[in-house]
């Protein structure tokens, strides 16, 4: 069997897990939003930015 991780270790890994798919899923809105057709104030252009600022942020943190 293999040792129980602590809980902290646990929490660090789900939060750089996470807000790596934060920060993938606004790149891929952008993307896809600009694939599309759409401008920079497209609303996909806008929430994939924020996504990704949400993303990056919390990883930076985390790295902190």
């Amino acid at each position: 069997m293999y040792p129980m991780r602590a809980p902290r270790d646990l929490h660090r890994t789900s939060t750089r897990i996470l807000s790596t798919a934060l920060l993938v899923l606004g790149v891929a809105m952008i993307v896809v939003t600009l694939a599309a057709g759409g401008g920079p104030l497209a609303t996909g252009v806008l929430l994939g930015l924020l996504f990704a600022a949400a993303g990056a942020g919390r990883l930076w943190v985390a790295k902190q």
